[in-house]
């Protein structure tokens, strides 16, 4: 997908929703190629590493479940549609669940109405810091690249994008970073009033995903009285590490993610033994694992190693959170820097 096309337009969403990728071959005689050919053999397996794959994780699953349910049940709503919130800490993997939701109905109606059509089936926007009603609905119009200029007021961008969105047959409506809009302030109050129009006028099931959102006075009020009587909420947090089953939830997030690997002299199941050294490092939370792991990857390609070891896990600078916070787990007292993989 180009940098010009995000997901918050239509092209940049079908184009990710609809993209597949192959895990690159690893060629056994990559030593001998020439230098140019290694470079771009090299170059592939860089690219996929900074991607690498999403995990199923169970929140993604319940998130997907929930939604499907409420789907079903909205069908023959006419309004007081039920709806999802997908709340918790950042890089908990709000944005990827709700993604991963999108992606899946989108594939699923593809599957049921083949062929060419002017479906958009799955609408995505993100709130605005210091979002206004028209801020919002212009976001709607940009997904869906409705001409817009300065003389549009807000009830013609609106109407606009519900004419649009009912035509083309949007059955879910994603909201990110819905904790931009504060229920306490008048400008959150007239936003969230604008979404509620949205949800009234779009036969469609709406998700927002916020970091915290009952933090942010989003269920305060008769407004956030009428949010919390129709939208479920689903937490994202940490994963646990204090039980026999959490510790092989989270070994098994991280075989996953090493099977992956597109490494030639990595040996299977390194990373899956030094489980707890990796939730030390990381804290249980899936981006900054999937970050410590994609980058010692990248680190082994590069200096000819191919194959992550300690010292390119510990050469991983994570964010500030992973690394300020105390040590989590069942031996805290032990150096995350001595408990590491060789």
């Amino acid at each position: 997908m180009s940098a010009d096309e995000p997901l918050t337009t239509k092209e940049g969403w079908a184009r990710w929703a609809n993209h597949t990728s192959s895990p690159p071959e690893l060629d056994p005689g990559w030593r001998a190629l020439p230098a140019a050919a290694r470079a771009a053999y090299d170059d592939r397996r860089l690219d996929y590493h900074s991607d690498l794959i999403v995990v199923n994780t169970p929140t993604i699953r319940e998130v997907i479940t929930t939604v499907r349910r409420l789907l079903v049940l909205n069908r023959r709503q006419i309004s007081a549609r039920r709806g999802l919130i997908v709340t918790g800490g950042a890089g908990t993997g709000k944005t990827t669940a709700i993604t991963q939701l999108g992606r899946a109905h989108e594939l699923g109606v593809a599957l049921r109405h083949p062929g060419p059509g002017q479906r958009i089936p799955v609408t995505y926007i993100t709130v605005p810091p210091a979002a206004t009603p028209r801020m919002v609905a212009v976001e709607f119009a940009r997904f869906l690249g409705l001409p817009l200029t300065t003389r549009h007021n807000l009830a013609d961008v609106t109407n606009a994008v519900c004419a649009v969105l009912c035509d083309v047959g949007c059955e879910l409506v994603l909201v990110d970073e819905i904790h931009n809009l504060n229920l306490a302030t008048r400008a959150g109050a007239e936003v969230s009033d604008q979404l509620k129009y949205f949800s009234e006028r779009i036969p469609a099931t709406f998700v927002y995903a916020g970091i915290n959102v009952e933090r942010a006075n989003l269920f305060t009020g008769i407004r956030g009285q009428q949010l919390a009587s129709r939208f479920t909420t689903v937490a994202t947090r940490p994963f646990a590490y204090g039980t026999p089953a959490q510790r092989d939830t989270w070994r098994a997030l991280v075989a996953t993610l090493e099977q992956a690997l597109r490494l030639h002299q990595h040996r299977p199941g390194t990373l899956a033994r030094h489980g707890e050294y990796l939730y030390q490092r990381t804290h249980g939370m899936i981006g900054s694992l999937s970050h410590l792991v994609r980058g010692a990857a990248i680190d082994a390609i590069l200096d000819g190693t191919e194959k992550i070891t300690k010292a390119h896990l510990e050469a991983i600078r994570l964010d500030h959170a992973a690394e300020t916070t105390p040590a989590a787990g069942p031996k805290q007292k032990r150096s995350t820097r001595r408990s590491g993989v060789a």
